[in-house]
């Protein structure tokens, strides 16, 4: 049985832009990379194609896109931001996290996401930069209890580089939206012995094999969203 993510507009935007899964919007770079390189098939030739827990990061979830156009330019040595509609981005002042590691020591702007989500009792969801899309920005990764907060949840940003000029499109990808169910965890330490070296030595073998798709045969699960 499927756990439901509900996704309400608050802001009327264009269905063009609704949030989708992320399956469904694998970056062209991922889609034009061939499965061996120079076409040769081998152990020693894979490339990142055949990598079965970067295509899992890739389609992890949901993803929200910008509903506008915005324009990024530099004005007196400050990023300056033009948008054409939503009230698409507000700012934080630079005090309020200037010890982050992603501080260039300007404003921060944050997306004005107007979905507002909600997830089934005892989930979360994980908001993070979409994964292996080539954006000019990272927002602030963050975890929101979403079966008890609807309100809309804004997304922090920082340019990857602040002296960047250019223009976001409508439609560019802000932020990827991953549902968890909350459990309580407890670490396990296990102490260097040697079926440590063996369990591992067991699975390296299941790898190494004729079958260039082990990893996705042999331990793969699939995960699904719609």
């Amino acid at each position: 049985m499927s756990s439901l993510i509900k996704f309400s507009d608050t802001k009327n935007v264009s269905k063009s832009f609704y949030p989708t899964v992320a399956g469904k919007a694998i970056p062209e770079w991922y889609k034009n990379t061939e499965s061996y390189i120079e076409g040769i098939k081998s152990p020693d030739t894979l490339t990142i194609k055949k990598c079965m827990p970067v295509f899992d990061s890739l389609s992890l979830g949901y993803l929200i896109y910008s509903p506008a156009r915005v324009i990024v330019s530099q004005v007196d040595g400050l990023p300056w931001y033009e948008w054409d509609d939503h009230n698409l981005i507000s700012f934080h002042p630079h005090k309020q996290a200037e010890n982050h590691p992603n501080s260039n020591f300007f404003p921060y702007p944050k997306w004005n996401n107007g979905w507002s989500i909600t997830t089934q009792e005892g989930y979360s969801c994980l908001f993070t930069t979409p994964m292996h899309h080539n954006l000019p920005f990272k927002i602030f990764d963050a975890v929101v209890d979403t079966d008890t907060f609807n309100i809309p949840v804004r997304f922090p940003f920082t340019l990857n580089n602040p002296n960047w000029e250019g223009i976001i499109e409508a439609g560019t990808p802000i932020a990827q939206v991953i549902p968890f169910k909350r459990e309580d965890y407890e670490m396990n330490i296990v102490e260097y012995k040697q079926e440590n070296i063996f369990i591992v030595e067991d699975q390296m073998c299941n790898l190494r094999s004729e079958d260039f798709n082990s990893y996705k045969n042999k331990f793969w699960r699939k995960k699904k969203y719609s």
